[in-house]
């Protein structure tokens, strides 16, 4: 399992999405630009002392991304979808795709990857919080492919 930030523009959320890959031992591809200098200190401010405990990768770009992911399933979190997360049956493998705060993802993007899946969310409301997004999704696909660390890795 992965987490992917494609253009991340919220320093802040990205180093709360590398605290949690770090926790639950799961690696964090950023795919850029980023919409922030990567030592941003906000970014250093969420991640805290965790930095050098998590897994990260950065892409220079989209095209970079996938041609080192091949054979991977991305499995894009997006309001657009149609199939809520907790229908999906997720792979130890699979790569969770986490759009810009902002914008999202392009169509291109959003039509590369292999699923889209959404959180089911009360009428009206647009969107949850890029990093809430991905702790639950990942929370789930964690439990599905019983892949949390277990209670000996985290003493």
């Amino acid at each position: 399992m992965r987490l992917a930030l494609y253009q991340p523009d919220i320093a802040p959320n990205v180093g709360t999405l590398l605290r949690l890959g770090a926790c639950l031992g799961i690696p964090v591809d950023i795919i850029e630009p980023c919409g922030f200098p990567f030592g941003a200190r906000d970014l250093k401010r969420a991640v805290m002392d965790y930095a050098g405990a998590v897994d990260v990768t950065r892409h220079v770009s989209w095209e970079k991304f996938a041609s080192t992911m091949a054979g991977n399933r991305v499995i894009l979190l997006s309001t657009k979808a149609a199939v809520p997360y907790t229908d999906f049956s997720f792979e130890e493998s699979d790569i969770l795709l986490l759009g810009r705060e902002s914008a999202g993802v392009s169509e291109e993007i959003h039509a590369a990857a292999d699923y889209r899946i959404l959180i089911p969310m009360a009428a009206g409301m647009r969107s949850i919080n890029v990093a809430v997004a991905a702790a639950m999704v990942l929370g789930e696909a964690l439990r599905q492919t019983s892949t949390f660390p277990s209670l000996s890795v985290l003493s």
